[in-house]
């Protein structure tokens, strides 16, 4: 898939909106190994973080240009795209306890952003947009997975308004990536350093999807290499739970019982029941599959990707992060930490 993959990115030019986070950090070192694209454009609003950026990639910047911008601005957007080949966007507001605090930010980032993207792909004719999507916007219960879910549900939908124009639109979603900022392990992490033995615990149950930054770029990658315009990728990855990434982190820890925090939910959830019947499995991801798109089309259109056949999951199938197959035993969690 390497090869094939170079030959689609080759002598293009590739856009990422947030793409001095940590997910856009290590995207576009992952990029700038491929040595194929002509052009990546940084687009995020933190000129502190895109001089960080260009300062550690220094003997790779040629093919590297920064737009101070915000997904906000749909004339700043529409200027940065012109000539772009490909946009991956990974722009979003995320921290779900600010989101319920300051909703209309959410929104306007979130959802009206994704409109923005949408709009300015369709004018400059570019070719592939992927957005990153979360968990949190299946069946979500907060603001933040509710401003995913829209945003998803434009970005797919895009591809029924673009006609004749060789213009496609997916989605990626997956759960937490570790060690990302803002997240989780470093807040433990620092509590550790700190000297601290009590743990704040939200509830004893708790379990998260968990992916690491190299699992996501690839599956994103991959993801973009195969779409066909219109799905939502889902990767298959483990479950972790809370209370075991706690003890690997400090085996002597003690928990303070903190209670669940606004918007928060127990077991987090990809693959929602109501969305079974147009999700195909494969053997390492899932296609939640446009539902536009009639039944009888769904496994004709959507069911090979690469000489792979999918099968369609039953009826009221969930990926769920609590009934899922794959859990970190408490050996690996501690691998991934020293990682």
């Amino acid at each position: 898939m390497k090869q094939s993959l170079k030959n689609i990115l080759k002598g293009k030019t590739l856009l990422i909106t947030g793409g001095t986070g940590s997910f856009g950090t290590f995207f576009v070192k992952k990029l700038l190994d491929l040595e194929v694209l002509k052009k990546i454009i940084i687009f995020s609003r933190d000129e502190l973080k895109q001089y960080e950026l260009k300062d550690k990639l220094r003997d790779k910047s040629s093919v590297m240009r920064f737009f101070i911008g915000d997904i906000r601005d749909k004339e700043r957007l529409l200027f940065a795209t012109k000539d772009v080949d490909f946009i991956v966007h990974a722009a979003a507001l995320k921290q779900v306890p600010a989101a319920e605090y300051n909703p209309f930010e959410c929104i306007k980032t979130n959802v009206l952003g994704a409109q923005n993207i949408v709009d300015v792909a369709i004018k400059n004719k570019v070719k592939k947009i992927v957005a990153l999507s979360t968990d949190k916007a299946a069946l979500p219960i907060n603001l933040y997975g509710a401003s995913k879910l829209a945003s998803d549900k434009l970005i797919t939908a895009a591809n029924n308004i673009v006609g004749k124009a060789d213009i496609k639109f997916s989605v990626v979603r997956y759960g937490n990536v570790l060690n990302s900022r803002g997240s989780l392990v470093p807040f433990l992490l620092k509590l550790k350093k700190d000297g601290k033995k009590i743990f704040p615990l939200t509830h004893i149950k708790m379990t998260r999807f968990w992916i690491t930054l190299d699992q996501a770029t690839n599956f994103v990658l991959k993801s973009f290499h195969i779409m066909k315009g219109g799905e939502i990728f889902v990767p298959k990855i483990p479950s972790i739970k809370i209370v075991n990434l706690m003890k690997a982190i400090e085996p002597q820890v003690k928990f303070r019982n903190i209670g669940i925090r606004p918007g928060e939910k127990i077991h987090e959830l990809m693959c929602p029941s109501d969305s079974s019947f147009n999700t195909i499995e494969f053997k390492n991801f899932f296609v939640i599959s446009p539902s536009t798109i009639n039944k009888d089309q769904i496994l004709k259109t959507y069911s090979n990707y690469l000489g792979e056949k999918g099968k369609k999951v039953p009826d009221g199938f969930e990926y769920r992060s609590d009934t899922n197959k794959d859990f970190l035993s408490d050996k690996e969690i501690k691998v991934l930490l020293k990682k």
